[in-house]
């Protein structure tokens, strides 16, 4: 999920998001009459149409229909949706990440899917449970991704890769130049950072009785969040990461770096592979280090899906035709077009997809991994844990004030938009 996680929940105050899910369609009788000759508008992710042309093509034969695909970026769809839902131009089918769910259903933006058990068991359990908010679904997962560690063999080879974060530290130490860097990641950032706070026992929401994310109990300024921050911060006090990749700017520094040979291993995700080929690095890829005290670093899995739209005058087409998208053959032929690692359980040992590199780092990475969180709430913490993360980089604030700072921030926006306490 390159960069759009922050991004992706932006919310409208509490009278629109009624005031949406009010205009919202209802079914209606019409909705069980034949769908012959109806059309159906997809949204897709960017450069992704591919790996769905030939099972729209198959769908639309069966079902006597038309499908209609177009290509936003899908972390932007939602946005769309809230203009273009209400005015009838919006889309039957979207995409979107699995962090924006809960602000889509609270704000009315998309349809309780209706799916039996079997098909809900087709998917890992993390895809599927990314799409669930109070036990009902609402999407379909079709691609799952996690960051991983690529990288360069012209510099190091798979036998000289450190096992641990501490020991990447000290073969920093030892290669670092200011011109040329070791290791290097975007820790200024929380969807990175989590990495290593998680490993120490930082979290973002602690869980209530039901196994759900609970607001109340927030993890990013425990004493396992600070001993991570802490050494995140002893990579940019020792000069190991160079001021260009702290801030808005910093992913697009530490690409070049990495395409320009001169960082040895970069934490970064699946897409990045084919830009990374474009340029020509012989790099390879594999799952994050461990930790000195022996867990491995965690990560957000990141889940895209397939979502009925709330004002879909085919609501159950609609559903009909995300099913059939995300069955195991269609999964399987999106893949082989697209190389985004899919969802679907039986796949994550199928040879022709664990033959790729990426695929094989990510579900290896994936055992380590934890859900980002869907409820709306987490939109406040995207800005503040950054925040904090910032000031820890550049020295201005010691982790422990600088966390518990984000944290008092994070509950004070919390309760004043979501009522929490």
């Amino acid at each position: 999920m390159k960069m759009i996680k922050k991004y992706a929940g932006v919310m409208l105050c509490a009278a629109v998001s009624l005031s949406l899910a009010a205009c919202g369609p209802q079914e209606s009788s019409s909705e069980k009459t034949s769908s012959k000759g109806s059309e159906l508008v997809v949204w897709e992710d960017k450069e992704k149409s591919i790996g769905i042309k030939d099972a729209v093509a198959e769908f639309e034969k069966e079902h006597d229909v038309k499908v209609k695909v177009v290509e936003k970026p899908y972390a932007q769809q939602i946005e769309d949706l809230r203009m273009d839902g209400p005015a009838g131009t919006g889309p039957d089918v979207l995409t979107m990440p699995g962090d924006q769910i809960g602000t889509a259903v609270t704000e009315g933006l998309i349809k309780e899917l209706n799916v039996e058990k079997d098909v809900q068991s087709l998917y890992t359990d993390a895809s599927i449970q990314s799409q669930m908010i109070d036990q009902k679904i609402y999407g379909l997962p079709k691609a799952v991704e996690t960051t991983v560690l690529f990288y360069n063999k012209d510099l190091i080879s798979e036998d000289e890769l450190p096992q641990t974060l501490e020991e990447w530290y000290d073969y920093s130490k030892k290669t670092a130049d200011g011109s040329k860097f070791g290791f290097l990641a975007l820790f200024d950032q929380i969807y990175y950072a989590q990495s290593v706070m998680g490993g120490y026992g930082g979290y973002i929401f602690g869980k209530d009785k039901d196994g759900n994310d609970d607001p109340s109990d927030l993890g990013i300024n425990n004493e396992g969040a600070v001993k991570g921050a802490e050494l995140i911060q002893k990579f940019y006090q020792d000069g190991l990461f160079p001021a260009g990749i702290v801030g808005e700017q910093g992913i697009n520094v530490l690409e070049s770096l990495f395409t320009e040979g001169k960082a040895a291993a970069i934490i970064s995700g699946p897409w990045n592979v084919e830009a990374f080929s474009k340029a020509g690095i012989d790099y390879g890829i594999t799952k994050l280090p461990k930790l000195e005290n022996g867990k491995n670093m965690s990560s957000f899995i990141g889940v895209k899906s397939y979502n009925v739209s709330a004002f879909s005058k085919h609501a159950e087409l609609a559903q009909e035709l995300a099913v059939f998208l995300t069955n195991e053959k269609n999964s399987k032929k999106r893949y082989e077009q697209t190389k985004e690692v899919p969802a679907v359980q039986s796949l994550t040992s199928d040879t022709a997809i664990m033959k790729s590199e990426a695929a094989r780092a990510v579900t290896e990475q994936s055992r380590f991994s934890e859900q980002t969180p869907n409820i709306p709430e987490m939109n406040e913490i995207w800005t503040p844990a950054d925040s904090a993360l910032q000031t820890i980089a550049t020295g201005k604030a010691d982790p422990k004030k600088a966390l518990d700072q984000a944290a008092e921030t994070a509950k004070g926006q919390m309760k004043a938009k979501h009522g929490g306490k």
